[in-house]
């Protein structure tokens, strides 16, 4: 694994968002940043996708266990929900199953696990198709870990006969920096390309008829299957949060809310705590576990309200507005600096099957400032 230096292609600015990608830039400086590439070696990659099928292994045992032990309540899970966790976990409805594993990882070890973000996972249409556009215009030799695209679509019309015929509505919160928006946007693009109907729906817009007990959209047009690019545990925080899990028996939500097993920081010390010593794994508890460790949020989102305590010393922080949540502490992972900051591998997987990667370069907290760097596969 190496950093390489690239010219940028003339007018990229025009050619990512011609691909929908309208978010490329933040403050003047690339967040889409073809300056550079990651070269990686198929054995590299190798190690990458093992470690991914690995880890989704052992969140599927997690899963089991905490719903075994009764420990839904240590994850921040209303009780109110619980049944109906229980419930979607067993009867498994449709789902794209996906989410980002974000990996620590240089070529010297093990990828070991930082999270993973698999109720609204975002970095998605950078990963899938804006730099395979970028691979097949500067090295159209060269390979990339990249099947993403079309696993999304297949995993669309693998469930479309179990959604009934139904309208599709993909609802995200309006954001001013446009990265949800363009994650549903690309989104309902692989769903279209299924064959499936879809409408956009913004969350302020849902309500709820209370005599036919139903969510509708805008124009009172019933929801029937809903893609939402909004946290369940936000959803389960909100006024509307009973008449949600009574509209579990007749609305389809994907993702489903079995997600909330998997979709918080508190599953990682649950995963140390059952296989502890895992090389994938990073040591995590509950409470400060002394030395080099990272203090997280429980929910939060876009390295917010993360601290890196090298001892006493406080080394990186950032703010936010989730500190009112609880935390989880990490074992501190170094990684390389490549010249130009910290790569994180952001490791997909659709339908629990490992598909592809992207890289996201930062300071030692990856933030929602870090730009994403394209990679190819050399040799």
């Amino acid at each position: 694994m190496r950093r390489t230096t690239v010219a940028p292609r003339a007018g990229w600015q025009a050619q990512v968002e011609s691909l929908g990608l309208v978010w490329h830039s933040l403050d003047g400086r690339p967040y889409w940043d073809e300056s550079a590439c990651y070269v990686f070696t198929a054995a590299d990659v190798a190690e990458i996708e093992a470690a991914s099928a690995e880890l989704y292994r052992l969140y599927l045992e997690a899963g089991e266990h905490i719903l075994a032990a009764g420990r839904l309540g240590e994850l921040g899970v209303p009780r109110a929900a619980w049944d109906a966790v229980a419930a979607a976990w067993e009867a498994e409805p449709p789902a794209l199953n996906f989410g980002r594993f974000d990996l620590g990882y240089s070529g010297d070890g093990p990828p070991k696990l930082f999270e993973f973000n698999c109720d609204t996972p975002t970095s998605l249409l950078e990963a899938a198709v804006i730099q395979w556009d970028w691979k097949q215009a500067v090295f159209p030799a060269l390979d990339q870990y990249n099947g993403l695209h079309d696993a999304l679509v297949a995993q669309w019309r693998a469930i479309a006969p179990l959604l009934g015929g139904s309208l599709v509505h993909f609802a995200h919160m309006a954001d001013a920096a446009g990265e949800d928006s363009v994650t549903v946007a690309y989104l309902r693009d692989t769903a279209e390309a299924a064959g499936l109907v879809t409408l956009p729906v913004e969350m302020a817009a849902i309500g709820w008829d209370h005599g036919a007990h139903r969510f509708v959209d805008g124009t009172d047009r019933v929801i029937e299957t809903i893609f939402h690019l909004y946290p369940w545990e936000w959803l389960l925080a909100e006024d509307f949060a009973p008449m949600l899990v009574e509209s579990l028996g007749t609305t389809r939500w994907i993702e489903p809310i079995w997600k909330t097993l998997w979709s918080n920081k508190a599953i990682l010390p649950i995963l140390w705590e059952l296989f502890p010593g895992h090389p994938n794994l990073l040591e995590a508890g509950a409470r400060p576990i002394g030395g080099d460790q990272v203090a997280k949020p429980l929910f939060g989102r876009e390295g917010a309200n993360v601290s890196i305590r090298w001892g006493e010393q406080v080394v990186a922080e950032t703010d936010g507005e989730y500190y009112e949540q609880g935390w989880i502490y990490q074992r501190f992972h170094p990684l390389r600096d490549f010249g130009a900051g910290y790569p994180v591998i952001g490791a997909w997987v659709v339908d629990g099957v490992p598909v592809g990667m992207g890289i996201r370069e930062d300071g030692l907290i990856t933030g929602n400032a870090a730009r994403f760097v394209p990679h190819v596969i050399e040799g």
